[in-house]
């Protein structure tokens, strides 16, 4: 800096060139630019949603995955890498190598319980890997699943901190949610806002839409930029239910799966032991038999269950097909780009196969996967065609016999902590940087851990992390490169122990032990776990508990699984109902508060729109003016073909659709004239049912109105339904009546519609779980 200028001058103290009063009197400066080390490879992160371990072909599965497969062929196959049993859990670690709740994620993003292992939100000290790449020179790039926000934190005006842009991608295209219908997702987002589309386009389907966005996110960096190196976090929103498939993929799968899953487990091990995944003479794990996690012979059931049973597989295995087609075209493109050799491809899943289908399945997914309070009676599987299962026209699941089958060899499912929910297929190759010797198969018996994958391909990368995050020491990292494990199969792990909890299922692995206890479900029991011990080293399907044998091992983990649990925000445990569902106090003012959205307004978000009705009375005034006997479209829609509800004049007549999980009713009448208002009253009851009245008041009507319609005793829609928030004058995306849609479209109401107004009344529910509600009350008054 020149010497000329003054000391009161501000802004040149950095400036490593001169500055005279002229141009030609200064020299130019220009600081450096960050670029990643020479020749850095390009980086992929294929992550599948509720995948097991057997679900491809070269973990052992029946289903044609040859895309997948090529992976595999160039690469290395981690048979022993673990992961968390639930999904936003390992995604916080993947992303960050934070073990998951001092990451923040103890559980899934859709509660806030107020604890620090359950901040559900990325803290500010915590680098993800997406932040130092991009800092060393990468594009970064996202597409697909987030389930890293709060649900809470979904809609616009809210906090952005955890969303994908702020936590160092270049760009994003997905859903924020923990999933999403496959043909008519709720909401999409785009980078920093929501995707404004009423209705998608004729074929339209999620993983197509995600792939094309992937692809031409890396072709626009190509077209500008020829050697800056990207990172691609493709996290697909399969295999999560409700599974739906193209009809092109269901049909290569019919008649694929008669046998029933005990064969195809059989099979499949097989499989996995010719393959080298395990030793010959290793045992498999028996059919799971616990009370609520039991799974049936198949030849134990009915002609009629085997034939709905296996259609469910079918679609499973349609999605399957789906994802390997994906993994494709990702590949092509970059044998297209002659870049295939220079980039690392990592195929896992977040969690193991699941049980949520129940012990039968479901065509009623939302009411099959409801959490909160139901009557006993409540319906899980509402009847609908068989025919339909895989379609738009349902939301299903498998039968948790298949979730098993998913897992093979392991015990149990997605949600606990045995290795049926955390032990799942992990793939990687980098033919250019970590090409495989002559006569190795590929496969790694080492333990690992989620949390190292980020470290794995930061080292691989060559990559260095800052030590800081925005001016704050970054958190430590918990989990360690296992670059030398695909270097040499005879290496030792690096990762020696590591803890597991969620949901009071507890877990500890150290040097081939592992402790495990399964929750019995009773909050009062949950910090009195019932210990089982397994040595994975020969029982990797733990099917022979040690723990009578070796006290002194069991005590030692067990001491080691509570300090883990003290140093990684793991306490407090859920020992009353309720409590780890509590929201924070404020969020039932911002959404339980009466609300006016004006016509023309976009779609609410779903979250916010389901706390308007969820287990409550609740009304909702339609505002007209200058409302003729011809105008007519859809005045309010709330949901989908999962469940919803809405209001619409066709041909003078007004209609309320109600649709339960399905089941759809349709109550008519006829407007008074010179209508200015309309109202829905919908009376909640302690069975989960509402009533609802419709009435509308015409010119120099009194303010109750006339009654116009009526529909006693209606399925209430709670949990995750309606799925699709609250539109105003159409019925956006998913249609709520598939029959009006087919007639009108999304039937949009003419500018006489001003607004609409919903107005929450009191919560009711079951006096079986009146408890459970209770509790959430009382924290949010406190």
């Amino acid at each position: 800096m020149s010497q000329h200028i003054p000391e009161y001058a501000r802004g040149y103290e950095e400036f490593g060139g001169t500055v005279g009063r002229t141009s030609s009197q200064s020299t130019p400066w220009w600081p450096d630019e960050q670029g990643p080390p020479r020749r850095s490879p390009n980086i992929v992160v294929v992550l599948i949603d509720d995948m097991g371990y057997s679900d491809i072909g070269p973990f052992g599965s029946e289903i044609p995955t040859p895309n997948i497969d090529r992976i595999a062929d160039t690469g290395y196959r981690l048979s022993n890498y673990h992961t968390t049993p639930v999904c936003s859990p390992a995604r916080a670690a993947l992303l960050t190598g934070v073990n998951p709740h001092r990451a923040g994620y103890g559980s899934v993003a859709n509660s806030d319980p107020g604890f620090p292992g359950l901040r559900l939100e990325l803290a500010d000290d915590v680098l993800t890997l997406p932040e130092i790449l991009r800092e060393s020179g990468y594009a970064t790039f996202a597409v697909g699943k987030w389930h890293l926000v709060r649900d809470a934190d979904m809609s616009p005006g809210r906090s952005r901190r955890s969303w994908p842009l702020q936590r160092g991608f270049d760009s994003y295209y997905g859903s924020l949610e923990g999933l999403n219908s496959f043909f008519h997702p709720n909401q999409l987002i785009a980078d920093n806002s929501v995707v404004d589309i009423d209705e998608y386009p004729e074929g339209y389907y999620v993983t197509d839409d995600l792939t094309d966005r992937a692809i031409a996110q890396v072709k626009a960096l190509r077209a500008h930029d020829a050697d800056k190196p990207f990172f691609l976090y493709f996290a697909h929103i399969a295999m999560h239910g409700p599974h739906q498939v193209k009809a092109e993929d269901l049909a290569r799968h019919r008649g694929r799966y008669a046998q029933g899953w005990d064969e195809v487990r059989r099979r499949r091990f097989a499989e996995q032991v010719a393959s080298g995944l395990f030793d010959a003479g290793t045992p498999i794990a028996e059919r799971n038999t616990e009370p609520g996690y039991d799974a049936p012979l198949w030849d134990t059931l009915s002609g009629e269950e085997k034939e709905r049973f296996q259609r469910y597989q079918e679609v499973y295995a349609a999605l399957v097909d789906s994802v390997d087609q994906s993994v494709g075209r990702l590949l092509d493109l970059l044998e297209d780009l002659e870049e295939l050799d220079d980039t690392i491809v990592v195929f896992t899943s977040d969690n193991g196969g699941t049980a949520e289908g129940g012990p039968v399945g479901t065509r009623s997914y939302f009411s099959q996967f409801v959490h909160g309070p139901v009557p006993p009676d409540w319906e899980r599987d509402v009847p609908h065609d068989e025919s339909l299962i895989g379609s738009p026209q349902l939301g299903v699941h498998y039968p948790r016999g298949w979730g098993q089958a998913s897992n093979t060899p392991f015990r149990f499912y997605k949600g606990q902590t045995f290795a049926g929910g955390v032990r799942v297929p992990f793939l990687l190759s980098w033919p250019g940087g970590l090409a495989r010797d002559a006569g190795d198969n590929g496969v790694r018996r080492q333990f690992s851990y989620v949390t190292d994958l980020a470290p794995t391909l930061l080292d691989l990368a060559g990559i260095q992390t800052p030590s800081t995050r925005h001016g704050l020491p970054a958190a430590d990292r918990d989990g360690v490169s296992v670059v030398d494990v695909f270097r040499d199969s005879t290496a030792a792990s690096p990762h020696t122990e590591q803890y597991a909890e969620f949901g009071g299922h507890r877990g500890f692995y150290r040097d081939g032990w592992k402790l495990l206890s399964l929750h019995d479900g009773d909050p009062a029991h949950v910090d009195q776990p019932a210990w089982e011990l397994y040595d994975m080293r020969t029982d990797p399907a733990e099917t022979h508990d040690l723990a009578a044998e070796n006290p002194d091992v069991v005590a030692e983990l067990a001491a080691a699984w509570d300090e883990a649990a003290w140093r990684n925000t793991v306490f407090p445990l859920f020992d009353a109902p309720g409590d780890a569902q509590r929201r924070r106090p404020a969020e039932r003012e911002r959404f339980e508060s009466p609300v006016r959205i004006l016509a023309g307004a976009p779609t609410l978000e779903r979250y916010r729109s389901s706390r308007l009705i969820a287990y409550r009375d609740f009304e909702v005034i339609v505002e007209l003016d200058g409302w003729s006997r011809e105008d007519e479209g859809v005045l309010v829609a709330h949901g989908d073909l999962q469940g919803g509800y809405l209001l619409a004049v066709e041909d003078g007549v007004l209609t309320f659709v109600f649709n339960s999980y399905g089941r759809i009713s349709r109550v008519s009448g006829t407007l008074p004239p010179g209508t200015g208002t309309i109202v829905v009253r919908a009376e909640a009851t302690a069975d989960v049912r509402w009533n609802f009245v419709v009435t509308a008041t015409g010119e120099g009507e009194a303010d109750e109105g006339t009654v116009v319609a009526e529909l006693p005793r209606a399925v209430q829609l709670v949990g995750m339904a309606p799925w699709t928030g609250i539109s105003i004058g159409l019925d956006a995306r998913g249609p709520v009546d598939p029959d009006l849609r087919g007639r009108r479209g999304v039937f949009r109401a003419p500018s006489s519609l001003v607004a609409v107004a919903y107005r929450p009344g009191e919560i009711k529910v079951p006096a079986a779980v009146r408890t459970w509600i209770d509790q959430l009350a009382e924290d949010v008054a406190d």
